[in-house]
C-alpha cells in the first residue's frame, strides 16, 4: 500500500547538483567525476551533433548543459531537430529563443529521467521513474514503436552515453498543466460522471496538485477509473436524475460519504496515481480509506475479480492511461458496483508513511527521529531514537526497498495499519536483529519473539469482523536491537 505524494525539491535538487558539477570543474581540490569509458557524457554527445542542434541551444540558454554533463545516471528523450521545428511551428514562434527562459527549463526537465532507463523495460503503462518535474510520463505502443504521452515516438533507441542513456523521439513532450477534473470535463463521453463528480464536491479534492505541509509543497496524485456516459446509457441512465435515482433513495444527502450516490462516485476515484504498469495484484484504497478496490492482474487487468464466477470490471485500454499533473485517468467498460472486494496477501512496508517520504534522507541515508509521540501519524515510540534505516548494499537478505525501522536498548514501537479488509488472516512481519521483544495487536499481546526465533515467525490468527486500521506494537523485554521491515497479512480460507 502505497502513498504517492511527494515534494516538489527536484528542481532545487538539479540546481545544485549543477553548482556541485561547476565547483569540481574549477577547484583543484576537489576530486571531479571522470567517464569510466570513451563514451561521451549527455551533454557532449548533443553539442557535437548537429541532429540536435534545435535542443543543445535551450540546453545552453538555461545552463543545464553541465548538468547533463555530471555523473547521472540520467534518461533524457531527446527531441530532433525536426520535432523541435515541428513544436516551434505549433507555438507559432521561429525559434526557441521566443520563449522564456524559465518556460524553456521547465521544457528540458519534463524531458529528463534522474535515473537509467532501457527501453527494453518500458511497458504499457507509464516509465517507472518520474521526469525532473515529479510527472509520470504515460507509455503506450504504437506496433513495436514506443509512444510516450500520447504525442511523442521513440525513433531511435538506447544510446549510450557515460552518463545515462538517450532515446531520440520525433516530437516534443510539453510539461503537463491539466489536473484530472479537467480531462474529465474536456472529455464530452465522460458527462454524466463528470457532473456526479462535480455535484458531490469530489471534485474540489481532484483539481488539488500540491498543498503546503511542513512549509514546503506536497504533490497530491489521484487515479480515476471513469465510466463513460455510454455504459450509463446501458443501464437507463440518461441524465445525473437518472443516476441519483438508479444509486440512493436519500437525495437530500448526496454530499454524505454514506450516501449510496457518494459512495459509487468516489469508488471510482483511488489515492495514488496508477497507470497500467504500476498496478499489482493487491487492494487499492479509495480517496476516503473506507473501502479498497481489488486490482488482479492475469490475462487481462480486473477490477474486483470474483473467484465465485469469475466476474470482474476491465479497462477500455485505448481509453487509458491519459497523463495529468496529478495523476492518471483511466476508462473502464462497465460500473464498477460499491462492494468489500475478496481479502487479498497484503505486505506493508512500514517506511510507506506520509511523513517519512516527504524527508530528502527517504531511500538515500539514515535519519534519526526522537519525539516519538509526535513526529509520524502512524507509528509511535518510546526510547531514546527511532532511526530510518536505509541502505542499498551489504544490507540484510530481503530488505524491501533496501529500509527499515531500527531501535536499540529498551523501547516500544508500533505502527498502525492503512485499513484492512474484514475477513480472517494470518499475520506475521519481517523482523531483523537481535530482538526479544512482545507482540501487540490492537492493545493485545498476542506472540513473544525470543532471540533465537526465525525472522517471519507467525504472530496470529486473527478474524476481523469489520474493515478497519489495526495497531501493531512492539515492546523490548530485554536489552536488544530491532530493524522492523514489514506487516505481512495472508488470507485465511476455511
Amino acid at each position: 500500500m502505497k502513498q504517492n505524494i511527494n515534494i516538489k525539491l527536484v528542481e532545487l535538487s538539479l540546481s545544485i547538483l549543477i553548482f556541485i558539477g561547476m565547483m569540481t570543474a574549477c577547484d583543484p581540490e576537489i576530486i571531479e567525476w571522470q567517464p569510466k569509458s570513451d563514451q561521451k557524457v549527455i551533454a557532449d554527445f548533443i553539442a557535437d551533433s548537429s541532429k540536435y542542434s534545435e535542443f543543445h541551444t535551450m540546453l545552453e540558454n538555461t545552463d543545464l548543459d553541465a548538468f547533463l554533463a555530471i555523473r547521472g545516471p540520467y534518461t533524457l528523450f531527446l527531441p530532433n531537430n525536426d520535432a523541435m521545428k515541428a513544436y516551434y511551428a505549433k507555438k507559432n514562434i521561429s525559434s526557441i529563443n521566443d520563449i522564456d527562459v524559465e518556460v524553456q527549463k521547465q521544457l528540458v526537465f519534463n524531458h529528463i529521467l534522474l535515473a537509467e532507463i532501457n527501453a527494453n523495460d518500458i511497458g504499457l503503462g507509464s516509465i517507472k521513474e518520474p521526469n525532473a518535474l515529479l510527472d509520470k510520463i504515460a507509455t503506450e505502443f504504437d506496433g513495436s514503436d514506443i509512444v510516450l504521452n500520447r504525442v511523442a515516438k521513440v525513433v531511435k533507441r538506447n544510446i549510450k552515453a557515460s552518463n545515462g542513456l538517450i532515446h531520440e523521439i520525433d516530437n516534443v513532450l510539453e510539461p503537463l498543466t491539466n489536473n484530472v477534473m479537467d480531462l474529465l470535463e474536456a472529455n464530452p463521453d465522460f458527462s454524466l460522471f463528470t457532473e456526479g463528480i462535480k455535484i458531490t464536491g469530489i471534485s474540489d479534492t481532484l483539481e488539488t496538485t500540491e498543498f503546503e505541509y511542513n512549509n514546503k509543497m506536497a504533490r497530491t496524485y489521484f487515479t480515476i477509473l471513469a465510466v463513460p456516459d455510454t455504459i450509463f446509457n446501458r443501464y437507463g441512465i440518461n441524465s445525473i436524475d437518472d443516476m441519483i435515482d438508479y444509486f440512493t433513495d436519500d437525495k437530500a444527502n448526496i454530499t454524505d460519504i454514506n450516501n449510496g450516490f457518494y459512495q459509487f462516485i468516489e469508488y471510482h476515484c483511488l489515492d495514488g496515481a496508477f497507470f497500467l504498469s504500476d498496478f499489482e495484484t493487491q487492494l487499492y484504497p479509495i480517496l476516503s480509506f473506507n473501502n479498497n478496490i481489488l486490482v488482479t492482474i492475469d490475462k487481462d487487468y480486473m477490477l474486483n475479480f470474483s473467484s465465485t464466477d469469475s466476474s470482474y470490471t476491465g479497462f477500455i485500454i485505448e481509453h487509458s492511461n491519459i497523463p495529468s499533473r496529478n495523476g492518471a485517468l483511466h476508462t473502464i467498460n462497465d460500473l464498477l458496483v460499491v462492494e468489500d472486494p475478496e481479502p487479498v496477501e497484503i505486505i506493508f512496508d512500514i517506511c510507506e508513511q506520509f511523513e517519512l517520504m516527504q524527508g530528502d534522507y527517504y531511500r538515500k541515508y539514515y535519519m534519526k527521529f526522537y519525539d516519538g509521540e509526535n513526529t509520524f501519524k502512524n507509528v509511535k515510540w518510546e526510547g531514546d531514537y527511532l532511526q530510518y534505516y536505509f541502505k542499498d548494499h551489504d544490507t540484510f537478505t530481503g530488505l524491501s526497498n533496501d529500509d527499515c525501522l531500527q531501535m536499540i536498548g529498551f523501547w516500544w514501537l508500533e505502527v498502525t495499519t492503512p485499513k484492512v479488509m474484514k475477513g480472517k488472516y494470518s499475520l506475521t512481519g519481517h523482523l531483523l536483529g537481535e530482538r526479544a521483544c512482545d507482540v501487540y495487536v490492537d492493545g493485545v499481546k498476542v506472540k513473544y519473539i525470543r532471540f533465537e526465533d526465525d525472522v517471519r515467525t507467525p504472530w496470529g490468527d486473527f478474524e476481523w469482523t469489520e474493515t478497519t486500521e489495526h495497531t501493531i506494537r512492539l515492546v523490548a523485554k530485554s536489552y536488544s536491537t530491532v530493524f522492523w521491515d514489514t506487516i505481512e497479512l495472508t488470507p485465511i480460507t476455511e
